[in-house]
């Protein structure tokens, strides 16, 4: 199967993406003097633009590459939950999955940048957990999508910031599991733990480390699987797939490991590769692909966002310039 192919399988798909959602503001200047004031540099704004965040730009990665995403969050009842939803709706994604709640915040992340280089970063946030009417409520909500809408994999897409609970956590994997939708995890430190039976587990090295208080070098690749093969045995995972930044990605089902290096790139921005991978995983997972191709696939999608500013979708057309070839 070629990419143009499994491109083509991924229009059918619909991906729930339940996690903590953001509006990413981006203001842009540019820097010609050092405040009088204090030794920092004064920038002149040119423009400001916002984007969908968090678990928002996983559904948006999803969008793009040609699926319908589902988003099930909790936003606040402010401004920003306004412009949120209106983001929303203007990419063409529905809003079934949202629930506002006048006690919650939406999240914002505000980033001051001249020319190519971010110099602030400005979060505006709750991080507590829902309460229990909340939890409820979403949970219902998800049971009726999952119920109702034909999902072919769901993602869990956490960025601590309090939606994803460990009862909605549990249920939701277990709901999955009786309809036996595969389910793909983005992890954060508090719920490391919580995420028992779900299918493909991904954390970055930092989290890898963290969470199982390990010391070990990003580029030892036998102990990074020898600890993604205990995660496995431990919380029942099928896989697990590290991304390891410069190094690329290791993907395990606990027997056998694959590495796929990272291509040379003209690196421009970071922020928000974690949730291209996730997304094409996500969806590679629902297409039944092998290991090592969703890896690769992902790997690529990664490093094809990482050549721009800001958090921004991957796009079909950059993979289909791409040369690359797998099984299914």
């Amino acid at each position: 199967m070629n990419i143009h192919t499994l491109l083509e399988t991924f229009r059918t798909f619909k991906i729930l993406v339940v996690g903590d959602v953001m509006v990413d503001v981006y203001l842009w200047g540019s820097v010609n003097r050092i405040s009088p004031e204090a030794p920092v540099p004064v920038v002149m704004q040119s423009h400001t633009e916002n984007r969908l965040g968090g678990a928002s730009n996983v559904a948006l990665n999803i969008h793009s590459l040609g699926a319908t995403p589902i988003i099930c969050t909790v936003i606040g009842e402010d401004e920003a939950g306004i412009l949120f939803k209106t983001m929303t709706i203007k990419q063409r994604m529905t809003s079934m999955g949202i629930i506002k709640a006048p006690i919650r915040k939406t999240t914002v992340k505000t980033r001051v940048i001249a020319g190519h280089q971010q110099l602030l970063r400005i979060d505006d946030e709750i991080d507590a957990y829902l309460n229990a009417d909340l939890t409820d409520m979403i949970w219902t909500r998800i049971n009726e999508i999952i119920t109702n809408q034909g999902i072919q994999a769901i993602v869990f897409q956490d960025y601590d910031k309090g939606v994803l609970t460990r009862e909605l956590i549990e249920k939701t994997i277990q709901l999955a599991a009786k309809k036996k939708i595969p389910t793909l995890v983005d992890p954060k430190s508090r719920n490391f733990k919580h995420y028992r039976g779900a299918t493909l587990f991904k954390p970055n090295f930092k989290e890898l480390t963290e969470g199982l208080n390990l010391h070990i070098s990003k580029n030892d690749f036998k102990a990074i699987h020898n600890a993604a093969k205990q995660l496995i045995k431990d919380a029942g995972f099928s896989m697990v797939m590290t991304t390891l930044s410069e190094h690329g990605i290791l993907i395990t089902d606990g027997k056998t490991f694959h590495v796929v290096p990272t291509d040379v790139r003209d690196v421009a921005d970071v922020s928000g590769a974690g949730d291209t991978v996730i997304a094409m995983a996500s969806l590679c997972l629902a297409a039944g692909t092998d290991a090592l191709t969703l890896a690769r696939l992902s790997n690529l999608a990664a490093g094809l966002v990482c050549e721009k500013v800001g958090v921004v979708p991957v796009k079909r057309e950059w993979l289909l310039n791409a040369d690359i070839s797998f099984k299914k």
